[in-house]
């Protein structure tokens, strides 16, 4: 079960890292358009970047936040045992929204849209941690 759990622990990495090479491929674009300057990398002024690189930008800071705490419970859950295919299929889950949050960011941007599966993200993610928690507390 312990291999299981951590399936969608390798997809949340792939995911980071293709955001985080596309990124880079819309910044240097960016760069190259003379839409911003190399010296805004210093402080990572985007002022005056296209929306796509802002978009993807703010989208790898974003595998940064609800994500740790996702990989936290996955390490959590590991240590005390407590694997088993409910927790896969959570983890799975939120992964897999956090697949689809980015692909509407990168692509689309339908705000409306964003939010609302960002929400059954955090909605899988708090079930996720409510369900370690209680066996926790009740262990």
């Amino acid at each position: 079960m312990e291999k299981l759990i951590l399936l969608p622990v390798f997809v949340q990495i792939l995911l980071t890292s293709v955001v985080m090479v596309l990124m880079g491929k819309r910044r240097i674009r960016a760069a190259k358009n003379k839409e911003i300057t190399v010296a805004a990398f210093k402080t990572m002024n985007l002022t005056g970047a296209n929306e796509q690189v802002i978009a993807t930008s703010r989208n790898f800071d974003n595998q940064f936040q609800m994500p740790m705490l996702y990989l936290f419970s996955v390490l959590f859950t590991l240590q005390l045992g407590f694997a088993d295919l409910g927790y896969a299929v959570l983890g799975a889950a939120f992964v897999l929204l956090r697949v689809m949050h980015t692909v509407v960011h990168i692509g689309s941007n339908n705000v409306r849209l964003r939010f609302n599966i960002f929400l059954l993200g955090c909605l899988a993610l708090w079930l996720l941690w409510l369900r370690l928690a209680w066996q926790v507390l009740v262990a």
